[in-house]
């Protein structure tokens, strides 16, 4: 389990990305269709990001297969049922107080 991203969803991907790139000085890493942008956190090999998809904020932590890391888990509440990612599939668990972390792989679609 790698810490990759810090998810921030926001209603207006405009104006979200303008805030990391002209606020903080954050440069774009990269773009997935009109939803979503990533930025660079300097000195970091984590980024940022900023996605109009209507999730709970949170952490995004990489895994070899989301499936296997469910089953694995079992006694975790999936609060974001798994869904298809470029290359891969994301799902969101909850911890005791019910903040959501997302788990994420590039197993290459079907996990």
């Amino acid at each position: 389990m790698k810490l990759a991203f810090v998810y921030a969803p926001v209603t207006d991907l405009d104006q979200g990305a303008a805030f990391y790139r002209d606020t903080l000085g954050w440069a774009e890493a990269w773009r997935d269709g009109d939803d979503t942008v990533a930025f660079a956190i300097p000195d970091s090999d984590v980024q940022v990001m900023v996605s109009t998809t209507p999730q709970e904020a949170g952490p995004m932590y990489l895994v070899d297969d989301v499936a296997e890391f469910l089953a694995a888990h079992a006694d975790l509440p999936v609060v974001v049922d798994p869904f298809a990612i470029p290359d891969g599939q994301v799902a969101g668990v909850a911890d005791p107080a019910g903040n959501v972390l997302y788990v994420f792989d590039q197993a290459g679609g079907e996990s």
